[in-house]
């Protein structure tokens, strides 16, 4: 078995945080136990390019018992917990290749190590994957079944790639589930980012000024979670009809030139490049803390903040100083990539559970299908979706009514009106 991890001495720490993330993954788990029983998934090979976590192990579990093979490695260089890679290969002998810290040569290089069996199904996290293979691994595209694309930056390039023609497989946006979306963006990104803002920092949020920087739903968790906490928070946005869910949702918006005089923490979140900028760390207080929970490391423009610096220094293990010329200082934390993992532990597994529920269902449902797609993003089938939800409803002990027949009729019907 091929593999390339930091430690393997790490792997009991691994397993152990492993097997306490699958307590609180009951839907997971249920589709672990059928796939062991019903191996729908055997022969398939899977490449898999993401947060290398205690979730993301007990999905490649779910895999491996329903008959895959799996090559995974990392989708972002700040992102792998190395005790849990090291349990992967360890116990479960599943060929990992992540590092936490790797550099940007050797994180691709990992890439194209999970490649090297020819996968006949993707698994992404931000699209990097699907990148490398269709700008420079096109002779593995004839066996490519389809792929799955776990978050929102990623269905933006992919989606990008299906209008321009050029890509050459399906591939199921599990973002666009609700049971992903509506959760895990929400109450996961919410809560780890705040929870990695803390930990880098040790700042208290009460009373402090809390700059949001896009208001989609990971920025309505990770608004709604500082604000939960005491601080005043900020919303920034570039899109009308959400700057007024802000407002409406009783968060002060302006835009972020403004908010950069007044903010103490600013967060982005927007999927775009360079959204704070020069203007921006120049209106800046002494002092000013900036974190980003995007995917990429590209929504702060960090070399241009390099440019500005006269002397850097790191103070905090996640934290690097910047002392500009006119002697200003900012913070920047985890060296501008995703927050909730380079300085804490990521999402919840309870929230993760649905989202990599609707990961295994998804290979499952390409499987499947194989042939009968078309070249284009899919949205996960509702079917799928609402057993996920059940599933979930059922774990957490909650009953929800069900429609009688006569309003079933009702619904599909036009004739009923006024009564």
């Amino acid at each position: 078995m091929e593999y390339e991890i930091k430690d393997i001495s790490l792997a009991e720490k691994g397993l152990n945080r492993i097997e306490w993330a699958d307590q609180a993954m009951p839907v997971l788990r249920s589709i672990r136990q059928r796939f062991e029983i019903e191996k729908p998934l055997r022969g398939l090979r899977i490449s898999a390019c993401l947060h290398v976590t205690t979730e993301t192990g007990n999905l490649a579990r779910a895999l491996k018992a329903g008959g895959a093979e799996i090559r995974l490695c990392a989708s972002n260089p700040l992102s792998t917990q190395d005790e849990v890679a090291a349990s992967l290969v360890r116990d479960f002998e599943i060929s990992t290749f992540a590092i936490k810290g790797e550099d940007s040569q050797t994180y691709y290089s990992h890439i194209h190590s999970a490649l090297k069996h020819r996968p006949q199904i993707t698994m992404d996290d931000g699209a990097d994957l699907v990148t490398t293979v269709l700008s420079e691994k096109k002779e593995l595209i004839p066996e490519i079944i389809g792929g799955t694309e776990e978050t929102t930056t990623g269905i933006v390039r992919l989606r990008s790639m299906a209008e321009n023609k050029v890509l050459k497989f399906p591939v199921i946006s599990v973002n666009d589930a609700d049971t992903k979306h509506l959760f895990d963006n929400r109450y996961g990104t919410g809560q780890s980012t705040v929870d990695g803002i803390i930990r880098a920092t040790n700042l208290l949020l009460a009373g402090t000024s809390f700059v949001v920087a896009g208001y989609g739903w990971c920025g309505r968790g990770v608004a709604m979670r500082a604000k939960g906490m005491g601080a005043h928070v900020i919303v920034t946005e570039v899109d009308p009809v959400r700057g007024l869910e802000a407002v409406m949702d009783g968060f002060q918006v302006m835009p972020l030139l403004d908010a950069a005089r007044v903010g103490r923490i600013f967060v982005t979140l927007t999927g775009n490049k360079h959204v704070i900028r020069k203007e921006h760390f120049d209106a800046m207080p002494d002092g000013a803390v900036i974190a980003n929970s995007g995917h990429f490391n590209v929504e702060i423009d960090i070399p241009l903040l390099e440019k500005m610096t006269r002397q850097k220094r790191r103070i905090r293990e996640f934290m690097d100083e910047y002392l500009l010329g006119d002697g200003r200082r900012i913070y920047l934390l985890g060296e501008g990539r995703l927050i909730n993992l380079a300085a804490a532990e990521g999402h919840p597994a309870a929230v993760m559970d649905m989202s990599f529920a609707n990961q295994a269902l998804s290979v499952e449902y390409l499987a499947k299908n194989k042939g009968r797609l078309e070249n284009r993003v899919y949205v996960v089938p509702r079917e799928i979706d609402h057993e996920i939800a059940r599933l979930k409803l059922a774990s957490l002990g909650v009953s929800i009514d069900c429609l009688t027949g006569d309003q079933e009729s009702y619904l599909s019907s036009w004739l009923e009106g006024t009564q």
